[in-house]
């Protein structure tokens, strides 16, 4: 295949490039940078089936020849981003998504949206199945990214039902691991780095809030089985609309292209994480408390019975060793 990745020099795009890559597959990584890194894809350079752009997806976007696949990954993901960048934050979930799905409906390509747990805000409901709404303000000050994504599957959706574009939207729960930048505001990032420069641990409330954290190895994996997951597709046409509706159904009755969550459901409070990478770290720091950040979620843990039966997918990586492996990498980076 010959494959697009919006966002591809960053934490999780650049994981995607490699496997990818890995497997044969043909790469174009677009990114503007604002938050990704060259170095992230550096090793990548000068592989043959491999080629960067610097770009801003919410800019016309055009690639010349065939394309098999277009994966939007391009956003700001941490809570220190897109509060630092809320109106780029909102453009690309609005007009990078838009483009990015006319690429896909001209080149005939499968699209794959990286959405998030985000779109379940604070949730009432835990664990968060697909079938949940949530519970969005969307005015508040971290709302920019969740309606982003928000508008970003609505988008989506949109295209599948109307342009019978083949589509496939994946739910991202908190997650870990190599590339991610030192000081990109994330729980485990934050807590490692502080940990191994001897920094206090900064905890926001008391660290009863929850969390689950997928190692980026595994993510990556239901990733990927989604994106090469194939369906029988049968499409209808309602001339008077030219409404385009497929047909094709999982075994719990959703279609194929509706969300899916991928992420690890062992939930952990924060404050059990930070006492954890003390331990692994063998780090003298010591925890402190601050004001919790407005609309900040009690709880994050995802239903993963949809990725069970339709990818057949689960976590592998045990907490611990991919917390050691995260540690080994921050150790040689900061």
């Amino acid at each position: 295949m010959r494959i697009l990745i919006t966002g591809g020099a960053g934490f999780l795009g650049s994981h995607l490039c490699d496997v990818l890559l890995q497997s044969g597959h043909s790469v174009i990584c677009i990114d503007n940078l604002l938050t990704g890194r060259v170095e992230n894809i550096a090793h990548l350079l000068a592989h043959e089936q491999f080629s960067f752009v610097k770009y801003n997806v919410c800019d016309y976007l055009h690639i010349e020849g065939p394309l098999d696949a277009v994966m939007h990954f391009a956003s700001p993901a941490s809570p220190q981003d897109y509060l630092e960048y809320p109106i780029a934050t909102l453009k690309v979930g609005a007009l990078g998504t838009h483009k990015a799905l006319g690429l896909a409906k001209a080149k005939g390509a499968r699209f794959l949206l990286a959405s998030t747990s985000e779109v379940y805000g604070d949730p009432l409901v835990s664990p968060q199945p697909e079938s949940y709404w949530g519970n969005v303000n969307p005015i508040s000050p971290r709302g920019v990214y969740d309606e982003a994504k928000r508008f970003a599957e609505a988008l989506t959706m949109a295209y599948h039902r109307y342009h019978a574009v083949d589509t496939r939207i994946v739910r991202i729960f908190n997650t870990f691991g190599p590339h991610m930048r030192p000081k990109d505001g994330r729980v485990v990032s934050n807590f490692i780095v502080q940990a191994l420069q001897g920094k206090p641990l900064s905890v926001f409330g008391d660290g009863s809030q929850t969390r689950s954290f997928c190692y980026v190895d595994d993510l990556v994996r239901g990733i990927t089985g989604l994106l090469l997951l194939d369906s029988d597709r049968t499409v209808e046409q309602r001339t008077d609309r030219k409404f385009l509706v497929t047909r094709d159904k999982d075994a719990d009755g959703s279609t194929m292209h509706e969300p899916v969550n991928i992420g690890n459901p062992q939930e952990l409070t924060v404050l059990e994480i930070a006492k954890l990478v003390l331990k692994l770290t063998r780090s003298a720091s010591h925890i402190t408390h601050h004001p919790l950040p407005a609309d900040d979620p009690k709880v994050r843990q995802p239903d993963i019975s949809r990725a069970r039966a339709l990818l057949k997918w689960e976590p592998q990586v045990q907490l611990e060793e991919a917390l050691r492996r995260t540690i080994e990498y921050f150790r040689k980076v900061i």
